[in-house]
């Protein structure tokens, strides 16, 4: 199957670009902060307090500015540069998410694009390798029961 094939249409993504920013930030920082602060190592939330990161699902029109407050990941408005910006479309952040792909491949693919802070990016590609690729598992999210 081809890359273009995995790709959300462009009259999908045109209609996501549209759409106001703060409900899908707002949903991915909750997902952050359930599925992924938990496993952030203390010199990873230092380096990461009060950094400007912005996710860009390049295919979807979306660009997601949040930050990391010493407690929480939270939700940042848009507006000046960011520290990073982390963009991708949104099949190749999932397989990156899932440990599927490595984010070096992408990168050196051009599929992952990392602009501003190089050791900031660094951080990023070095905390995603260390971490259980189960942490990303969706169902994770779900109410628990019982």
């Amino acid at each position: 199957m081809s890359a273009a094939a995995l790709r959300i249409p462009a009259a999908i993504g045109r209609l996501l670009g549209r759409l106001p920013p703060q409900p899908p930030a707002w949903l991915f920082v909750q997902g952050l902060n359930r599925l992924l602060a938990p496993q952030l190592p203390e010199d990873v939330r230092q380096a990461l307090f009060a950094r400007r990161l912005r996710l860009r699902v390049e295919d979807a029109g979306l660009a997601i500015d949040f930050s990391w407050q010493g407690s929480a990941f939270e939700t940042t408005r848009s507006g000046g540069a960011p520290d990073l910006t982390i963009g991708a479309c949104a099949h190749d952040l999932l397989l990156m998410a899932r440990r599927q792909e490595d984010p070096d491949t992408l990168f050196f693919c051009r599929r992952l694009i990392l602009e501003g802070d190089t050791e900031l990016g660094l951080l990023f590609k070095n905390t995603l390798d260390g971490l259980d690729a189960s942490v990303f598992d969706w169902r994770r999210l779900l109410p628990r029961h019982g």
